[in-house]
Parts: structure tokens; sequence; C-alpha cells
């Protein structure tokens, strides 16, 4: 359940780095800018032959930090568990998280065939949505709207709404399902991940 839902949500977090967009129309202060900016330097990481593996993973990474809020996903994804975790249970959690994300995609890096990214209009205050579409080489185009916080020069994407579905409240639900059957233990939880990244 954990991987299904898991590979569901971040696997549009990884559409960020398969796809190809036209030059930015805006600098990375505008909120449309900062998507199409994202793409723009993750296709370069892809597209560079000079990469070895470990470079690109450790690319992947760095890009995936300071693209996404992290730590407000982690915060909302736990949902009413984050109160009962205790601080090391939060830290540990938010670690996971990351490396759960890069583990699991590290050998997809390499996978990149030319998709583009069509990113579209901008709307809301506060929280900005970021309209786009992935358009594969067959198939109907994929919408995905990106939810967008931060102001100026500071952007970070919180959530991924994907034809219509928020990924962080289906992520959600499968954490929530895994932590009921762990008796209400976060730990059960962070048991599973660490075994999904690699750790022991």
């Amino acid at each position: 359940m954990v991987r299904r839902c898991l590979t569901t949500f971040f696997a549009v977090l990884l559409a960020a780095c398969l796809v190809s967009t036209p030059a930015p129309r805006a600098e990375a202060d505008d909120p449309i800018g900062f998507i199409e900016r994202l793409g723009v330097e993750a296709i370069e990481m892809l597209a560079d032959p000079a990469l070895t593996e470990q470079e690109r993973i450790s690319e992947f990474r760095r890009i995936l930090v300071a693209a996404f809020d992290l730590p407000t996903i982690a915060r909302f994804v736990l949902g009413r568990y984050w109160r009962r975790a205790t601080t090391d249970e939060r830290r540990e959690f938010e670690s996971l998280l990351e490396d759960y994300i890069v583990t699991t995609y590290a050998a997809q890096l390499g996978r990149y065939r030319g998709e583009t990214l069509a990113v579209g209009a901008a709307r809301g205050e506060g929280d900005i949505l970021v309209a786009s579409e992935i358009i594969p080489h067959e198939g109907p185009p994929v919408r995905v709207d990106w939810r967008v916080r931060g102001g100026s020069g500071s952007y970070k994407i919180i959530d991924v709404v994907v034809e219509g579905i928020s990924m962080v409240i289906t992520q959600r639900s499968a954490f929530a399902s895994v932590i009921q059957r762990s008796g209400g233990r976060v730990s059960g939880l962070l048991s599973e991940l660490r075994k999904k990244a690699g750790r022991r």
C-alpha cells in the first residue's frame, strides 16, 4: 500500500525532472518562471553526458530539495499523527521521505525520452496554482497543476495536483492506513520507510 501510493505521488515529482521545457518566459521570482526554470535545470542535468550516475543522483537530490518544500509536505502527509510523533520521529520522517524519493527514482534518471512540459497560467493568492500539461510522445496530455508557496525568489512546491487529484492528500491517506495497522504508532510507518529507503 505504501509503495503503490508513494509511487503515485513521487512519479509526478519525478516528472519535473523528466521533462524538457521551452525557454523560460519569466525569471524565477515569478511562479510561472519558477516552474519553467525548474524544468530547464532538470533537463540540463539529465542530458549532461559528463555526469556519472552518482553525480546525477546527487543533482537530482539537490533539485528536489531546492524546488519542493519537503518539511511542509512531510507535516501534511503525516496529518494528525504529526502531533503524536516525537521530535526524533518527526526529524527521521522528514529525512526518510527525502531518501525514499531519491532511492526509488535514482535508477530512472537515465530514462528521459524527450517528453515535454507545457506551462500555462497561474492563479490564486498566497498559495499559487501553476497549470501545466505533460505531453508524451503518444497518448493524451496529462494535466498537472503545481501548488507553489512563497514569494519573489523563494518559491517552493507544496503539492502536485494530477487530473484534479491532490497527491499530498492521497499520500496522507496511505500513511494513515499504515500507521493504523501499526496500532497508531508512527514508528510502524518509519520502519517500513526505512526498508523502502534502503536503511536498516
